[in-house]
């Protein structure tokens, strides 16, 4: 089997069903054959290791461990899922306090143990403020973290091509920015159905104002219809987003990034990115008036969230995260 590169990935919570998908996904891949499962519940990670060894993969070196020493030296690529998952009837934001207590720990753990690493991959919700308070800990530099946001992106999509009766690919620009949560700012104005601009597709305001509130409501669906989170395409596309920081395919989805602008700053928010063998770029999105407000309301609430995580002293006030972070 050819691999992308030999380095060490992790898969941190890779007892859980992301984490396990996480694994499969990359081996599949061929991203590399060292690849280590690490995750606090023993029986879990231990039984998704012998499901890998199950699989036989040729070439495959699979380690698995509940050590944090063990598991982050010498980790070149890092994917975590490692939080508590959703239940139906909460948000995101629900999961605040003890996913970014978590995330301060994992942060920690980067620093201590692989301050070398290359890019870390940060999907447990809610997956902005879990992010920067992990790219706060870890001292890593801004382009080094990226958080899941591409989801509401391919539900988004996926609603349009459901609508319009077209392949899913063949609808582009379909693209959410800001916050991975129920403030998200949902943008239409790039869209086109298989080359033509959504705004001659004769969509009424009805019909969007239900598909804006779909692809809002897509984790809380999956929920509802399988009685658990989403697991599979969470996993695929964070390991495509790790996978074009080793240097395969670029990642054009929007990703959650650290953003200094003249508008937004010290958030971890989803732009228009691009995920490549140098990390993480992004680009100011451009729409209409109504989108830009819906992104400024977006951001105001990640700040609301952010101030909240130094309210609880899981990270310091802004004007500290130098001391922490040198980076930032």
């Amino acid at each position: 089997m050819n691999f992308l590169t030999n380095d060490k990935l992790v898969i941190v919570g890779a007892g859980g069903m992301i984490g396990s998908n996480m694994v499969q996904t990359a081996m599949m891949l061929g991203l590399t054959p060292n690849i280590c499962l690490y995750d606090i519940f023993e029986p879990g990670v231990h039984g998704v290791a012998e499901e890998m060894y199950h699989c036989a993969f040729p070439g495959a070196n699979i380690t698995w461990t509940v050590n944090p020493e063990e598991a982050f030296t010498g980790a070149k690529y890092i994917v975590s899922s490692g939080g508590a998952p959703r239940k139906e009837g909460m948000t995101r934001e629900d999961l605040l306090k003890g996913n970014c207590k978590i995330a301060a720990e994992f942060g920690d753990n980067i620093k201590k143990y692989c301050p070398d690493v290359e890019h870390v991959v940060v999907i447990f919700n809610p997956a902005d403020v879990t992010a920067l308070t992990a790219l706060i800990h870890s001292g890593l530099k801004p382009n080094q973290l990226t958080s899941l946001a591409a989801l509401d992106s391919t539900r988004l999509q996926e609603a349009l091509a459901q609508e319009f009766g077209v392949q899913q690919d063949k609808v582009t620009g379909a693209h959410t920015y800001g916050g991975h949560g129920e403030q998200m700012a949902v943008f239409a104005s790039q869209v086109k159905i298989d080359g033509k601009p959504l705004a001659d597709m004769n969509l009424s305001a009805e019909k969007w104002a239900e598909i804006k509130h779909n692809t809002i409501q897509g984790g809380s669906n999956i929920i509802k219809l399988r009685g658990r989170s989403s697991f599979q395409s969470p996993a695929y596309n964070a390991i495509k987003m790790i996978e074009a920081a080793m240097g395969g395919e670029k990642f054009t989805l929007p990703a959650g990034c650290f953003v200094k602008t003249d508008k937004y700053q010290h958030v971890m928010m989803a732009m228009p990115t691009t995920i490549d063998a140098t990390g993480v770029h992004y680009t100011a999105p451009t729409g209409t008036a109504e989108e830009m407000a819906a992104l400024e309301a977006s951001y105001q609430h990640l700040c609301k969230m952010r101030d909240e995580l130094v309210t609880l002293e899981i990270i310091p006030p802004v004007a500290e995260w130098g001391k922490m972070n040198p980076n930032l």
